[in-house]
């Protein structure tokens, strides 16, 4: 390897239908947009997310909750458990969204480089292989999921609370790559 960084592509994503235009977005639009999960954008996502204020605000409660609580799980941990689970349900936008967080969070991009290159059964230390192993069996079937693939994580040093905050942001993933799937898909980010 020449020693550059393994780099994920930014995607961005595109919606089937008309997302809200945040200048004629009725009140509960408006102050539902205001909780996004970075507060700092509104992107088309959110915004086509509006057109239902109340279910927009529920979910990104939710998802804040999950993948922004303060201790417990790892926040780099979150991110690998929203990695597989887009992974496994080839959510190539959420993929690459929460690689390049991952890779933000642990500084680890052979990681992400070994998920992409050889898949998630690719080639990684214990508990990496841990995570991805129960994310993966948990996105796939979640019935499937084993005692001995929980006990891997406890072996790890995992706590019980640690395994539950994996589980969710594994399974709001499942949720949210197909509540993207139907909603729009991703493009390439026009570097021009």
């Amino acid at each position: 390897m020449s020693g550059a960084r393994f780099k994920v592509k930014a995607l961005s994503w595109s919606p089937y239908i008309e997302p809200v235009d945040v200048a004629t977005a009725n009140e509960e639009q408006l102050a539902a947009m205001q909780v996004t999960p970075s507060n700092t954008k509104v992107s088309p996502y959110v915004r086509t997310l509006a057109h239902d204020p109340e279910s927009y605000v529920a979910r990104t409660k939710l998802f804040n909750a999950i993948m922004y609580a303060k201790g417990g799980l790892d926040r780099a941990e979150r991110e690998l458990g929203a990695l597989v689970a887009s992974a496994v349900n080839r959510c190539v936008y959420c993929a690459s969204v929460h690689a390049r967080r991952y890779v933000e969070l642990s500084g680890r991009d052979e990681v992400v480089e070994e998920i992409y290159v050889r898949g998630l059964d690719g080639s990684f230390d214990d508990k990496t292989k841990a995570i991805i192993d129960f994310c993966k069996t948990l996105s796939e079937t979640p019935s499937h999921v084993t005692k001995e693939q929980v006990q891997k994580l406890r072996d790890h040093g995992m706590s019980k609370a640690e395994i539950v905050d994996l589980v969710h942001s594994a399974a709001i993933f499942g949720w949210a790559n197909r509540l993207m799937h139907t909603l729009g898909h991703s493009v390439p980010v026009d570097t021009k």
